[in-house]
């Protein structure tokens, strides 16, 4: 077999709020954004990877979803135990350093662990943790 990542998903509050995060901060291309009945769905990926994307959704369009899972969902957004993502650059400290002067909830500064790699943690708009590796 031959698999590769297409596109992964994270909830969105705010499709303005979360384009300038992905797109204006983290520097991410938009590649779709649609809008359907009040709602929109934001496909960003990292420049010169064109199939790997993240689509930034809202997380009541499931029909599926109760009005009891939608108040969990939202619970849960905010509390950042929701949806995550782990991200990779080879300067966890200069990405972190941009994040940090934006202003942005910071969960952990960049730290080496003991499973051998520096990383960060962040928090979008959203609420999604986002975690960032460094990479050699």
């Amino acid at each position: 077999m031959n698999l590769t990542i297409h596109a992964s998903f994270l909830p969105h509050t705010d499709p303005d709020v979360s384009l300038a995060f992905y797109r204006d901060l983290l520097g991410f291309e938009v590649r779709n954004d649609v809008g359907f009945q009040g709602m929109r769905w934001i496909t960003v990926g990292p420049p010169g990877q064109p199939d790997t994307s993240v689509v930034l959704h809202p997380p009541a369009a499931d029909p599926g979803v109760t009005d009891e899972e939608r108040r969990t969902i939202t619970e849960m957004m905010a509390k950042g135990t929701y949806a995550s993502i782990v991200l990779a650059t080879p300067d966890v400290d200069g990405v972190f350093e941009r994040l940090q002067a934006a202003d942005i909830d910071i969960v952990q500064e960049p730290t080496d662990q003991p499973y051998g790699v520096r990383d960060c943690a962040v928090r979008d708009a959203a609420g999604n943790m986002i975690r960032i590796q460094g990479v050699r």
